[in-house]
């Protein structure tokens, strides 16, 4: 059987492009390199969040990211390409405000908890609402350890079961809503070393997985952190499914 598919991937980059985030600028450098150490040519096309708000705007792509960058200019868009990837098999990967996104869509959507909020969106939602807070301990420019859950997608991606990740961000989960979202599906496989969530994944679906790390901000941007080459592969996989 041919394993090449027979069109280029297409993979939906979805945030608020700006050359003063610095995971936006490295993008175009992973891809090239994804491209020339793996092999993996792929197509990226940048959707604002106003724009993913409109019906079917990621459906006919091959894998999702969203990106770094919150607050979004579109809240609403941020969580419909999110839905439309979890409910249609999409690969996808959020990262950093990606991650508490996906989060935030599989709380409304999935879960019923139709008022949980993200404070940096929603600074006056009330407390008990709050999926997505503000961290005691701001993680902008940090790096910490994740311990990885054996047998999840992120111990298989990462090859270990432990891994030292670059942050860059101040809000993450609280955890009074985190077992509702345990309850309903979704499997929490990394955390820092305090026990605080890292990473979620969605068993049963082709590849979901959300980081608050920002993944691709590892090394220089030569070397694809395996987190992004995971998600080419992902993509690489769609394609060929759906040719």
């Amino acid at each position: 059987m041919n394993q090449t598919p027979t069109h280029t991937p297409r993979v939906a980059l979805v945030g608020d492009r700006s050359p003063h985030v610095r995971s936006h600028v490295r993008v175009p450098s992973l891809f090239d390199a994804l491209a020339d150490r793996d092999g993996l040519v792929l197509d990226a096309y940048w959707i604002p969040t106003g724009d993913a708000e409109e019906p079917g705007a990621v459906s006919g792509f091959d894998a999702v990211w969203v990106l770094p960058g919150s607050p979004y200019e579109s809240e609403a868009g941020a969580l419909a390409a999110i839905r439309t990837a979890r409910e249609d098999g999409i690969p996808f990967l959020g990262t950093c405000g990606g991650f508490q996104h996906a989060l935030l869509e599989f709380a409304r959507d999935v879960c019923g908890l139709t008022a949980a909020a993200h404070a940096e969106n929603d600074p006056s939602a009330a407390g008990d609402d709050l999926l997505i807070a503000p961290l005691a301990c701001s993680l902008v420019g940090h790096e910490g350890v994740v311990r990885v859950t054996p047998g999840s997608l992120a111990e298989a991606v990462l090859g270990a079961e432990r891994t030292t990740e670059r942050y860059h961000c101040g809000y993450g989960p609280d955890s009074r809503h985190l077992d509702t979202l345990a309850a309903h599906g979704l499997w929490f496989t990394g955390e820092d070393e305090d026990g605080q969530v890292r990473i979620a994944e969605l068993p049963g679906h082709p590849f979901f997985l959300a980081t608050l790390f920002q993944p691709e901000l590892a090394g220089d941007g030569t070397r694809p952190h395996a987190v992004v080459r995971a998600l080419a592969r992902a993509a690489t996989e769609h394609a060929r499914d759906r040719a």
